[in-house]
């Protein structure tokens, strides 16, 4: 437990490859993945409300410890846990590897500070069939406690990347073949503008949630790209930007 409770910090997490998944959608998703999870902790109510994850961990061959509430509590992140609690072990995953597998549509958050937004931007790429994401410069940690818990699992289902050199990686991206579109609100062009192909392998390139983009990050882009305001709002929170700008990609590609 001392280990488990631990893996609230993002030193323990990047030492030991391991990272905290709450709650029973999270739990459910890790456990299809092989290898993914290390051992399950849970309430007596939440063993018995959940008896499929029980099941699914046993079939893993993963322990299942029925333990007090309040040792749920010392280790889960919310106010109200929901009554179960998985050790999990980060994937693999490197940027190399991601574009070994020639993605054609990606979305990189750059200097993203908020757990929440960082997991629900993850969701949206999930949902809207992106096959990565790619957190740069001084981007929290996706696998946050509270970053996790907002994926709702999503976080198991596709390459979730960090990478410190926001230019380098950019580059990258453009020598694979992707366009990276920048979202920004005094972008050249608009969201639905007719001489935008997101056909395109793209790579979107989302900023931060108080200032956005800078300049210089801005100008690595192929283009910039502005999602309408049609009525009074001064602008969209970031996940809400995201999930506009990626299935508006995810429509073009479909129909495209």
């Amino acid at each position: 437990m001392k280990r488990t409770r631990r893996l609230a910090t993002r030193a323990f997490r990047a030492e030991t490859g391991e990272f905290l998944a709450e709650g029973p959608q999270a739990v459910r998703e890790a456990l299809t993945i092989p290898d993914a999870t290390v051992e399950v902790f849970a309430t007596e109510v939440a063993t018995e409300q959940h008896a499929d994850l029980v099941n699914a961990a046993q079939a893993a061959g993963v322990g299942w410890h029925v333990v007090t509430d309040d040792v749920v509590e010392s280790v889960a992140d919310t106010v109200q846990p929901q009554g179960v609690v998985a050790r999990c072990r980060m994937p693999d995953a490197s940027l190399d590897a991601l574009l070994a597998t020639s993605p054609t549509f990606l979305v990189v958050c750059a200097d993203i500070r908020d757990p929440g937004n960082a997991g629900a931007v993850i969701r949206c790429a999930d949902a809207a069939g992106a096959q990565g994401v790619v957190f740069v410069g001084e981007s929290v940690d996706p696998y946050n406690p509270k970053s996790v818990r907002a994926t709702v699992g999503s976080i198991f289902h596709l390459p979730v990347v960090t990478e410190r050199d926001t230019p380098a990686t950019l580059a990258r991206l453009q020598r694979q073949g992707l366009q990276v579109l920048a979202a920004d609100g005094g972008g050249e062009l608009s969201l639905f503008d007719d001489d935008l192909d997101l056909a395109r392998p793209t790579a979107w390139l989302m900023g931060n949630e108080a200032w956005g983009l800078p300049e210089q990050t801005r100008a690595l882009a192929d283009l910039v790209v502005s999602v309408p305001i049609y009525g009074r709002a001064e602008s969209l929170n970031l996940a809400t930007a995201a999930a506009v700008c990626l299935y508006a990609s995810a429509r073009a590609r479909a129909t495209g």
